[in-house]
């Protein structure tokens, strides 16, 4: 499993004081703004948060010795991850990527095919599974059809919903 996720990008200034914007690439905004300390790649640099706030969809930053707009400038695209041990995620919870890849299985132990793909549909998240045909399917990521996660083993249990892979 990767140490460093990444959770979002920096995509412009905001005010007079060295802030950014970050676009999220979790969840939400409020997810980001939890974290005390943010990284580059493989925590090649690390940012000291001392500020951060949610306006919008956007998360607001203020960083350790960034203080004006020059310097927050400078960071413009850049691509902040969280450390994996930073982060508390609720219990039946678990980063996309540990979860790209996952073979899926059903009760039967029939193999559907591995996640290639979650996707965020607003009521819940959508796995997009690949088949070995390389045809695509949908599962919704709801109790009703994902029965287990087991991230250590590679593999998800679901009950497939009727139709969901008839040949047609």
């Amino acid at each position: 499993m990767e140490k460093y996720l990444e959770v979002g990008k920096i995509v412009t200034t905001h005010g007079v004081r060295g802030d950014v914007k970050v676009i999220p690439w979790c969840d939400t905004a409020n997810f980001i703004c939890d974290f005390d300390t943010l990284y580059t790649k493989n925590g090649e640099t690390s940012f000291k948060v001392i500020r951060a706030r949610v306006l919008g969809n956007m998360a607001i930053l203020r960083f350790e010795g960034i203080d004006n707009p020059n310097k927050a400038e400078e960071l413009r695209q850049t691509v902040l991850y969280i450390n994996r041990d930073d982060a508390k995620l609720p219990e039946g919870s678990y980063f996309v990527a540990d979860l790209i890849g996952l073979d899926v299985y059903d009760e039967q132990d029939k193999l559907y095919g591995k996640i290639k793909d979650v996707l965020k549909t607003g009521a819940n998240d959508v796995y997009e599974i690949e088949a070995d045909d390389s045809k695509l399917y949908y599962i919704p990521a709801i109790p009703d059809v994902v029965l287990n996660t087991d991230i250590e083993n590679g593999k998800m249990t679901i009950h497939p919903m009727e139709g969901l892979f008839d040949a047609n």
